[in-house]
């Protein structure tokens, strides 16, 4: 009995590495983009697109690598899908144009959409136990968690040392060591009732995504009042509108909307997603600031994200001794008045402001994530069947990188825009492309006054763009109060998120 218990939690460990390398590969680049936008000749759109279209084949593939789990078998569908993340990682390390880049970025994403749901996927299987299923859904987060800041701290330091492209080598032995564990110590799991595989709902999903991203991104290159911008973002939705009558409709939906009629599945759902909003705002521009204003390298960026971390594993802590205790409602409630307070200090940063004042509401910021974003989704994972593990896994994760792919194009054209309306009549070209070009023509003009004009438009940009972050956690707070339980009671429990009882369970 000591061995199969020390072999699922080696196994949860093998799953960490897994999700350490892709939270790794989510932020690695944010370090990368002022080396990108002059050695590739990127503008602020093609910048966006490398980070856009590896969160979107996440949020577009998700759905089906997790019906391919629950059907031809979870660990199978994982292994090839690290060894997939290896070799896109090289193909992105050589890549000699910001089209070869962004295209690797979505075979990376593709990869990474089937390892995200599957490992998660699979901690129902190796922890029955709702306790320990806590406490390993903490551990499946945090590591998640924490390679995002580790990203550009690492990063930078290699950026400092070597090229643009070896930001990515460092997912190779990370996928080596993974794919190794994963094959040793990982069961094999999937669900009893194959099912067929839905090609109208995946199609359509993508296509919806595809057009709501391209949509926000074209509006922050081209203005608020781009025509085609506005048609394609009206033309995703409608697609997206397309797909949800289809999932009720169809015999075999690729999700099933039944899910959402258990309340922990359905708030755990909202509150990730809240939570992931403003956590992509942070790691869109935070990294650009240290740079283009601090006048830092980009190891020194990556260094300068180490409270997050910090903050991250105090919030971690604090969840796994406390949620037993208090219960869901409480941890959340407190985690999101962090976020919201932490953001909304930093919307406060001014172009003189000191790094201290930064890294406080950096910090503050990261304990705030740290303790949401494990118990909302553990919320979510308490509710879910063993047997549609793979379907409801994806569906969240699918939901959290959607809520990440719409972040970082919303939020990067209201960054931009307040960017380039503070420019005033130095909004033109190179200046208004991004403030990566803006800085380097600035100094290369000699002119200290051009330069301090640029820092300032785009600190304007951030603290607009964190704002608006800030005030999505501060509507979520009475949210949280009012639908998520106290003390040891569930979801279920709460008076004001009982469903009926043929609702109660999935599947």
């Amino acid at each position: 009995m000591t061995t199969d218990s020390a072999r699922r939690w080696l196994a949860l460990g093998a799953l960490a590495v897994a999700m350490l390398t892709i939270g790794l590969d989510m932020t690695v680049l944010t370090v990368a983009l002022p080396t990108l936008a002059v050695d590739l000749n990127a503008n602020s759109g093609a910048l966006q697109w490398f980070s856009s279209a590896y969160t979107l084949a996440l949020a577009a593939m998700m759905l089906p690598a997790g019906a391919l789990g629950d059907r031809y078998g979870r660990k199978k569908i994982l292994l090839g899908a690290l060894i997939l993340f290896g070799a896109a990682s090289l193909a992105c390390a050589f890549a000699a144009s910001s089209g070869q880049l962004i295209a690797a970025r979505v075979v990376l994403g593709l990869a990474a959409a089937a390892m995200m749901p599957l490992s998660m996927a699979v901690l129902p299987v190796l922890f029955p136990d709702a306790g320990e299923r806590a406490r390993a859904m903490s551990v499946w987060v945090t590591s998640t968690a924490i390679g995002l800041p580790l990203g550009p701290i690492l990063g930078g330091w290699l950026i400092d040392n070597f090229w643009w492209g070896s930001v990515f080598l460092i997912n190779v032995p990370m996928v080596v060591i993974g794919a190794s564990a994963v094959a040793a110590l990982v069961p094999e799991s999937r669900n009893p009732d194959r099912r067929p595989l839905d090609v109208v709902g995946a199609l359509s999903s993508m296509a919806g995504m595809l057009g709501l991203t391209y949509g926000f991104i074209r509006l922050g290159d081209e203005g608020w009042g781009d025509g085609p911008a506005w048609a394609v973002l009206a033309a995703g939705v409608a697609v997206l509108g397309v797909f949800l009558l289809w999932q009720r409709r169809a015999a075999y939906p690729l999700i099933d909307l039944a899910l959402f009629r258990a309340a922990g599945f359905r708030w755990g759902a909202v509150f990730t997603v809240l939570i992931t909003f403003g956590m992509f705002g942070l790691f869109f521009t935070v990294p650009q600031y240290h740079q283009a204003v601090l006048g830092t390298d980009a190891l020194g960026s990556g260094l300068r994200l180490l409270p997050l971390i910090g903050g991250l594993v105090v919030g971690a802590r604090l969840c796994d001794r406390l949620l037993p205790r208090l219960g869901a409602g409480p941890l959340v409630t407190v985690g999101l008045v962090a976020l919201a307070v932490g953001l909304g200090l930093g919307a406060r940063t001014a172009l003189d402001t000191p790094y201290w004042y930064s890294a406080s509401w950096i910090a503050l910021t990261g304990a705030g994530m740290g303790v949401a974003m494990p118990v909302g989704m553990a919320v979510a994972i308490d509710d879910l069947e063993v047997a549609r593990a793979g379907m409801g896994s994806a569906l969240l994760q699918a939901l959290r990188q959607a809520a990440g792919t719409v972040a970082v194009a919303l939020l990067g054209t209201v960054s931009v825009t307040v960017y380039r309306s503070e420019l005033g009549d130095l909004d033109v070209d190179p200046l208004r492309d991004s403030v990566n070009s803006g800085v380097a023509a600035a100094k290369a003009s000699g002119d200290p006054a051009v330069l301090d004009h640029v820092q300032a438009a785009f600190v304007s940009g951030m603290d607009a763009m964190l704002w608006v972050c800030a005030a999505i956690c501060a509507v979520a707070v009475p949210l949280a109060i009012w639908v998520l339980p106290r003390g040891r009671r569930s979801v279920s429990d709460a008076p004001v998120a009982v469903d009926t009882p043929e609702s109660t369970h999935v599947g």
